[in-house]
């Protein structure tokens, strides 16, 4: 299998497009993310025939929130397709509903701390209280991890603050907001290249458009395999 601290993000229209940018990337890429985007365009069926059929890991981002009881019957529920990762909101209760929903399964739960497309303007306009933005994010990510949470998504810019926290020992730290130098930013804000985001301490990257847009997908996944294992992606002292 090749190197899955790479996952793709499969933001893609439907089922049947993601199934051909899969077999267009092939053997280069083993996981990936899908998202709600493709939720009613049968993402559920293509991340069952992905595991099932083709053996790829799946990340099932539904960055779910609501009361501690859905959230738990929602999980529980999404658990029997033997997904890898799910995402739910960063708040302790539901993380803390969410492991129980996952309870016997080996689904890991991940905690949304605060999306790569927000800045201080944007947390302003959502009235969240004042502070400096990576500080809120490394405290959202210490509650997940003491609520149970087995990893956390953050920005590649807060993954070394995260590391650094005892109580994340052992979790893990996935970062979208990750391009390749000179890419389009998109809609994301907080940015780092994937060998910045690795050498930081994170333990998986997800990388869309860079990949799905590129001309050549299955190329553009081996260009950030590459620069995942360059001196540059080196993470020190760890």
């Amino acid at each position: 299998m090749s190197d899955d601290r790479l996952i793709v993000a499969l933001d893609v229209p439907d089922a049947l497009a993601g199934l051909k940018l899969a077999e267009q990337i092939g053997d280069a890429v083993s996981f990936y993310k899908i998202g709600l985007g493709m939720l009613t365009g049968g993402g559920l069926a293509l991340a069952n025939e992905l595991k099932q059929e083709h053996g790829k890991r799946i990340f099932l981002d539904m960055k779910l929130f609501d009361i501690g009881a859905t959230v738990e019957n929602a999980v529980r529920g999404l658990a029997q397709y033997d997904l890898d990762f799910l995402t739910v909101h960063g708040d302790p209760y539901v993380v803390r509903a969410a492991k129980e929903g996952a309870a016997g399964k080996d689904l890991k739960i991940l905690a949304v701390t605060i999306l790569t497309s927000l800045d201080r303007n944007d947390l302003d306009a959502a009235l969240l209280k004042p502070g400096e933005v990576s500080n809120m994010v490394v405290e959202r990510a210490a509650n997940a991890f003491e609520a149970g949470a087995d990893g956390v998504i953050a920005s590649p810019q807060e993954a070394a603050l995260i590391r650094a926290l005892p109580e994340a020992h052992g979790r893990l730290i996935v970062t979208p907001g990750v391009r390749p130098a000179g890419a389009d930013l998109g809609d994301q804000k907080r940015v780092a290249t994937p060998a910045n985001a690795v050498a930081g301490g994170a333990d998986h990257i997800v990388v869309g458009r860079p990949v799905w847009q590129a001309a050549h997908p299955q190329q553009a996944a081996l260009d950030i395999l590459s620069e995942l294992n360059s001196p540059q992606a080196q993470t020190p002292n760890r």
